[in-house]
């Protein structure tokens, strides 16, 4: 069992577009939040997702994920046709096993202890055994480094204990591809590094992952492309260090300089 799945290493070809997404649209009411984005990711690529509050960055993943439909576009997620306006049951499943997501707020049920939060979903999504999804539990808890945490409750750990909880728990579905939704943002900042530090060792393993976050220095040190929103639109994206130390648009030029002076 390795720390990015086992389905990921065995059938995953490194050339393949794992996700890609075109001309995607998305309004609420009046207002339109993405402006015909187009992007892709392919197998073991980390891609950084920043831009200001309100560019459309988490409504994107959103879209990617299926917790919102889209309005016209296209989105493939392994090869699977997602932004179809009926997604059958099924389907639906098959995403939610193919595709991790770790939000801002960390969502663990608080009644359940962390052991029971990591096996609930293996159980019911993968009709995993009881043992089988502990041991695989265990396991992405070592690999998060919070073992012993196991029989403990989610308002017994730090912030950032959570969030690493949070991660071990997508992981144990086995996904192909992480999302990552400003997931150090509701951190005190000197808990900031545990959780970076984790998802940097999924990185280093091969994960696919699209990581909205405004930690400027991940982005550059481990992200290899980096896609920079503004209004709903794709303004500047490529390789994350080249775009992040040589931004080519005024507007990304701004966003960087403000981050430096907050």
């Amino acid at each position: 069992m390795s720390l990015t799945g086992n389905r990921m290493d065995d059938r995953t070809d490194v050339t393949t577009d794992i996700v890609s997404f075109h001309q995607v649209e998305k309004r609420y009411g009046s207002l339109q939040v993405l402006r015909g984005i187009s992007g892709h990711v392919r197998a073991g690529e980390v891609l950084a997702i920043i831009g200001s509050s309100g560019c459309g960055k988490s409504t994107l993943l959103r879209c990617l994920n299926r917790l919102e439909s889209i309005d016209s576009g296209e989105i493939l997620i392994n090869g699977m046709q997602v932004s179809q306006p009926k997604l059958g049951s099924k389907q639906l499943r098959q995403l939610r096993t193919e595709v991790g997501m770790v939000f801002q707020q960390f969502n663990l049920f608080p009644h359940l202890s962390v052991l029971e939060n990591l096996t609930l979903a293996p159980r019911q999504v993968l009709n995993r055994s009881p043992q089988e999804s502990r041991d695989r539990a265990h396991h992405y808890l070592h690999q998060v480094g919070l073992s012993d945490k196991a029989n403990m409750y989610p308002d017994q750990l730090s912030g950032g204990q959570r969030q690493r909880v949070a991660i071990a728990r997508s992981l144990c579905m086995e996904p192909r591809v992480m999302l990552f939704d400003e997931p150090t943002s509701a951190l005190d900042p000197e808990l900031v590094g545990e959780v970076l530090e984790t998802m940097q060792t999924l990185a280093e393993h091969g994960m696919t992952m699209m990581v909205v976050t405004h930690e400027i220095q991940f982005a550059r040190e481990v992200a290899h492309r980096v896609m920079f929103l503004d209004r709903g639109c794709v303004v500047e994206t490529g390789n994350a260090r080249e775009v992040l130390l040589n931004p080519q648009s005024d507007r990304l030029r701004t966003f960087l300089n403000r981050l430096r002076q907050g």
